[in-house]
Formats: structure tokens, C-alpha cells, sequence
């Protein structure tokens, strides 16, 4: 280990503003999936609204268009689901992945709940269903090594394309 000022020859890739996320500072009162889609559609991420369920951007994405498939209801465990919700929400994931694929061409994707914080799920208390494109190369060694994602796609260009390919698939 190196001692203050001694150099490590390492380059530093510095991402200061994710202090924000890690610390919660960014955080807003009360929970962010239902405030979504209230806020004026640039501010919301909002790509697609249904009657039971809609499908955001991921204010930290994995990939350039992940995108999440929220009830609009607020509830938290797949189980509790009405009938309505759940087939909204697999018809919507089914329509997200085909406006994804005709608007970046993505290999594949994973799909997926994490259901409680000890699952994973940022948000426990409001069900999302994760629709993350992939590609060939994109878990390359920044994040494993690195600790940061290098992504090639501002959110608001990401929104219009999808909003876009939203209206043309």
C-alpha cells in the first residue's frame, strides 16, 4: 500500500457526484417510484405509461437504456400484485425489450425483481422489474477492477431515443 503522496502508478477515473447515491443525500422524501410519474416528463425519466404500471429509466444504469417496470400502485412483493398488474407489468417488460432492440440493437438482456434489501433491491419497499440491454464486452473490467461504468449515453438522449422507438415499434 502506498503511503500519502507516494505514486501507485495507478490513473484515477474520479466520479465524484455518485457521493450522492452512495451517501442517500440524493435521495428524495418518500418513495421515488411514486412520485415518478407526477413530475414533468423530463425531470421523470418516464418513458411509457400504462394503465396499471410504467416504465422509467434507471437514474443508474447499468447499461444505456435500462429501463424499470414499476406498478403505479405502491406495493412491494410480487405476490401482492393484483391480476391486472402483473399482466400489464410482462406485457410492458415484453414491449420494453422490443423498443430496446429496435432502437440499439442490443445482444440480449436480464430481466429481473430484486424482492426485499436483502435481495439486492435498492428500493425494497416499491416493486421494479429490472430490463437491462446488454452487449458483447459491456462488463469489461471497469466496474470489477475500476468501480465505475462507463456509460457512452447521457439519460435525457437515452429517454428521446427511446421515447422515439417507443412510437415507431
Amino acid at each position: 500500500m502506498s503511503e500519502a503522496g507516494e505514486p501507485d502508478g495507478l490513473d484515477r477515473l474520479w466520479t465524484p457526484h455518485r457521493m450522492a447515491y452512495i451517501s442517500g443525500a440524493d435521495r428524495p422524501d418518500g418513495c421515488p417510484f411514486c412520485a415518478a410519474p407526477g413530475l414533468d416528463e423530463e425531470r421523470s425519466l418516464v418513458v411509457a405509461r400504462g394503465e396499471q404500471v410504467f416504465a422509467v429509466l434507471n437514474l443508474y444504469p447499468y447499461n444505456p437504456g435500462h429501463l424499470l417496470v414499476c406498478p403505479y400502485r405502491h406495493v412491494a412483493d410480487y405476490t401482492e400484485l393484483t391480476d391486472a398488474e402483473t399482466v400489464e407489468l410482462a406485457a410492458l417488460t415484453r414491449r420494453a425489450m422490443r423498443v430496446i432492440r429496435h432502437a440499439s440493437s442490443p445482444h440480449g438482456f436480464n430481466l429481473g425483481m430484486n424482492q426485499g434489501a436483502v435481495a439486492g433491491a435498492g428500493i425494497a419497499e416499491h416493486l421494479h422489474q429490472h430490463v437491462v440491454p446488454r452487449w458483447g464486452g459491456d462488463g469489461n473490467f471497469m466496474p470489477v477492477i475500476g468501480r465505475t461504468k462507463v456509460l457512452p449515453q447521457d439519460l435525457g438522449d437515452t429517454r428521446a431515443l427511446l421515447i422515439r422507438a417507443w412510437a415507431e415499434a
